[in-house]
């Protein structure tokens, strides 16, 4: 299921752009869309902000009463939203703001299929292989989309799981390693090490028998007994990808 959000203070539009939306999935039966509207920027941050809402595309009007729609989707990146967006407008005026706010398009109203399908399409390309790629993780009390390339490892400490990434950052989950191993383990560059990380293959940069060097320049204690399999897991991970 496809989330869609659509932010545009006219009935009408909002009308219009759901047809336009209903046909386009009618037309690709892959394509299986949720669709919430929302004529306030403030309700669309709202729900985002306090109640876990996490829409995969935005279609926003550019000029809300309450809010311009550059604005909204400044303070959804600062959420940390990542999801696509396409703004709709009557004026070319703020393109290059949408280019800065990182937006999939920018089209002019009125909206119409020949415009949009094409950018649908683009979208919606490859988006299972995407979605594949992400997980929906609660992160300091908001639900948060993880990059799962962008995971380096998981170390447990105490009853708090850490989660480090490529760029070194890191954050603390309150669930336990195996609820975290249960979503990564569909992932074949995640392996168990001992009972204390979950390690991205991808992201090991040297392996010894005492230790792994990551890419982002952290290094794990190998507990003892972990290295032969550890180092199995590895080869054989590399090797399928060479085949």
């Amino acid at each position: 299921m496809y989330r869609i959000a659509l932010l545009d203070d006219e009935t009408e539009e909002l009308n219009k752009t759901i047809q336009i939306l209903d046909k386009y999935e009618s037309e690709h039966t892959e394509s299986s869309f949720e669709v919430e509207c929302f004529e306030s920027a403030d309700k669309l941050l709202g729900r985002v902000a306090n109640e876990q809402y996490v829409p995969d595309l935005i279609i926003m009007d550019i000029y809300m009463p309450d809010k311009m729609g550059i604005d909204v989707a400044k303070e959804l990146r600062d959420m940390g939203n990542q999801c696509k967006i396409i703004f709709l407008t009557t004026s070319k005026e703020h393109a290059l703001d949408a280019f800065a706010v990182e937006a999939t398009q920018y089209l002019l109203k009125p909206v119409s299929e020949e415009r949009i399908f094409p950018v649908l399409d683009r979208i919606m390309e490859g988006n299972e292989e995407a979605r594949r790629k992400y997980l929906l993780l609660r992160i300091e009390g908001r639900i948060r989309r993880v990059g799962v390339n962008d995971i380096a490892y998981c170390e447990a400490q105490g009853k708090m799981q850490y989660l480090y990434f490529a760029d070194g950052s890191n954050c603390v989950l309150r669930v336990t390693m195996t609820e975290i191993y249960d979503q990564l383990s569909q992932y074949h560059e995640f392996v168990r090490v001992g009972i204390g990380y979950i390690v991205n293959l991808e992201h090991i940069e040297s392996l010894s028998r005492q230790e792994v060097r990551m890419d982002n320049d952290k290094v794990l204690y190998l507990p003892r007994g972990s290295f032969a399999p550890l180092r199995e897991k590895y080869f054989s991970y590399y090797c399928e990808e060479e085949k």
